[in-house]
């Protein structure tokens, strides 16, 4: 099934026909006469059956025609038009629509539960596939997009700090366009098109929450420590280094490893180093 182009007339000119028709029909009857009474009948008949070929389509609507279950074709273009009589016409709306998918709990592929939505911006390019080949064009649209969504969020993990891998979290543009395309393949079948996709919503589940940003604080803890830890060895190196280039003081083994030990505690201690004066030497 495609859409196809139905041929159509203007309807302010057949209206003036079809009134023109009545109104000889009309006139003709009140004559009295057999054979005009029968042909003024006919033309009532006829005026009354093209009426019902007249139609009006909306900006940025299709209007489908079918003729005793047979389809004939779509009008796309606005206005005032006379088509088929006796045919039946359905409106479906070319409008770009959103939408917005329920939080769904979904497992990611660590097997850790959490929700996810997100918006999908479609429109009908196939009038014809819309409404013939699935029941409910807009109900289809709504249970693939969730169903592409569940599929798409339990290939990867929702975080991934560790490796250079994809996650939902970190790559969601990356996930937005392979959502879009899974979405695409899955409604052509409907005659839409997906404009676009976003997540909207991503979080854990409300039962590992509080469990996965525990983890998270205690990653970012040790991730800052290797940062302290790497500045205050280069800091201890800087400063032996210049104390003996400059010659300020003569530093064996003992008082280098005693240096070392009292540079890295007062860097990379949580609290401020409280400084000792000592005011006479011990050797």
């Amino acid at each position: 099934m495609k859409e196809k182009e139905l041929s159509y007339l203007n309807g302010f000119i057949a209206l003036l026909f079809i009134v023109a028709i009545g109104g000889a029909g009309v006139y003709l009857i009140t004559r009295g006469d057999t054979v005009p009474l029968v042909s003024g009948i006919v033309a009532v008949l006829v005026a009354l059956a093209l009426l019902t070929g007249l139609t009006i389509v909306q900006p940025n609507q299709a209007n489908v025609v079918t003729f005793f279950g047979r389809y004939l074709g779509v009008i796309r273009k606005s206005g005032f038009y006379l088509t088929v009589p006796f045919s039946s016409h359905k409106k479906v709306s070319l409008r770009v629509r959103n939408f917005n998918s329920a939080k769904l709990k979904v497992n990611d592929v660590n097997g850790n539960p959490i929700e996810i939505a997100a918006v999908i911006v479609f429109s009908v390019v196939d009038s014809a596939k819309a409404l013939f080949e699935v029941d409910e064009y807009e109900t289809f649209v709504e249970i693939q997009s969730e169903t592409a969504l569940r599929h798409v969020a339990s290939k990867y993990p929702y975080d991934q700090p560790d490796t250079d891998g994809f996650s939902l979290r970190a790559n969601t543009e990356e996930i937005a366009l392979e959502l879009t395309d899974e979405l695409q393949n899955r409604l052509a079948i409907a005659g839409v098109k997906v404009i676009e996709s976003r997540l909207t919503h991503l979080a854990y589940s409300t039962e590992i929450a509080s469990a996965m940003l525990q983890r998270q604080q205690a990653e970012a803890i040790i991730a800052a420590r290797e940062k302290i830890v790497d500045g205050a060895v280069t800091m201890v190196q800087m400063a032996i280094a210049r104390l003996q280039n400059d010659n300020v003081v003569e530093l064996d083994d003992e008082r280098k490893a005693a240096m070392i030990n009292n540079l890295l505690v007062a860097v990379v201690a949580d609290r401020s180093a409280q400084p000792v004066i000592n005011t006479s030497t011990l050797y």
